[in-house]
């Protein structure tokens, strides 16, 4: 499922105009984001929560050159799935 097919179904679920769910999904994309970039967490109860993970700086090699390369330490999302879309997906 793509963005435009999303917003369709949430239309749909919602009884909202197309036009709306777009706003709202890219008003949840926006504050996710946001609240990421400030280093905070986002939870949605049953659904999941977003949260930011530290990555340490580390040494892997290039495997089509073997030269060793350091990566720099830096932080990456993480999203850790609630029950109710464990359950849905088993």
């Amino acid at each position: 499922m793509n963005k435009s097919e999303l917003i369709k179904a949430m239309a749909t679920q919602s009884g909202l105009t197309q036009s709306q769910a777009e706003n709202a999904l890219n008003a949840l994309c926006v504050t996710v984001c946001n609240e990421l970039g400030k280093g905070g967490e986002v939870a949605i109860v049953g659904f999941g929560g977003w949260s930011v993970a530290e990555r340490a700086e580390r040494v892997r090699r290039n495997p089509k050159t073997g030269e060793t390369m350091t990566i720099a330490a830096h932080r990456v999302p993480k999203f850790k799935a609630g029950k109710s879309l464990k359950d849905a997906v088993a």
